[in-house]
């Protein structure tokens, strides 16, 4: 690094093959609204859970215009819905387990899961490594720093809630992405949103994706979500 040079310092976002694409898209456009930068991890699952709920791939050697396609499009699947430049993310093959986030001496912030498969949550909790995604959330965990967990699977067998203790225990924060109604929802990406500003608000990093309750009853069906 050159003098006067600030450090990269990202947050990692795995995103496993589990349901819930749109959830990946809203924490993605909300850190890079907020000046975050971003390395960017997508399974081998979540390329398929991509192509089947939204019809497009996503492929390392075009991953720059597949991710500006992709977070471009509305939870609702209606293309051109958001402008987002992807200049602060970084792509990283899940098959590449020499990448920078395989290291603990690579600067980051933490990691986010979004969303995590049960698959993907066993694999974290056993410190399996299979991947370049699973490598990344062991390192997060042993240099003590966020990882946030965003499970999407019903129902819980106890396999995975014992795998789930076990992240707790290490000091993962694990966040079903279980939408709430309190902030007014009348669409479905507001119900995106708040999962993923549930999400954002684990790590640290502002966001308006939604209505914060207020103590305020009724609130949300007056104001609608903001």
């Amino acid at each position: 690094m050159k003098p006067g040079q600030t450090q990269r310092r990202p947050w990692i976002v795995g995103v496993s093959g589990a349901s819930g694409t749109p959830y990946a898209a809203a924490v993605l456009r909300a850190l890079l609204a907020a000046g975050e930068n971003v390395d960017l991890v997508v399974s081998r699952a979540s390329r398929l859970t991509l192509l089947d709920e939204t019809g497009l791939p996503f492929r390392d050697a075009h991953w720059q215009d597949d991710l500006r396609e992709w977070l471009a499009r509305g939870a609702d699947g209606k293309p051109g819905t958001f402008d987002v430049s992807v200049d602060g993310v970084r792509h990283w093959s899940a098959g590449d387990l020499a990448a920078g986030p395989s290291s603990g001496s690579y600067p980051a912030k933490g990691m986010l899961i979004v969303p995590a498969s049960t698959a993907c949550v066993a694999g974290v909790a056993l410190g399996l490594s299979k991947d370049l995604l699973q490598r990344a959330a062991s390192v997060t965990l042993k240099e003590s720093r966020k990882l946030v967990v965003a499970v999407r699977e019903t129902p819980l067998n106890g396999q995975t809630l014992r795998h789930l203790v076990s992240l707790d225990e290490a000091g993962a924060t694990v966040l079903p992405a279980s939408p709430a109604f309190y902030a007014g929802a009348t669409h479905i990406q507001d119900l995106v949103d708040f999962v993923a500003g549930r999400v954002l608000d684990a790590a640290g990093v502002e966001h308006d994706l939604y209505r914060r309750w207020e103590g305020e009853l009724g609130g949300g069906s007056r104001g609608g979500a903001t």
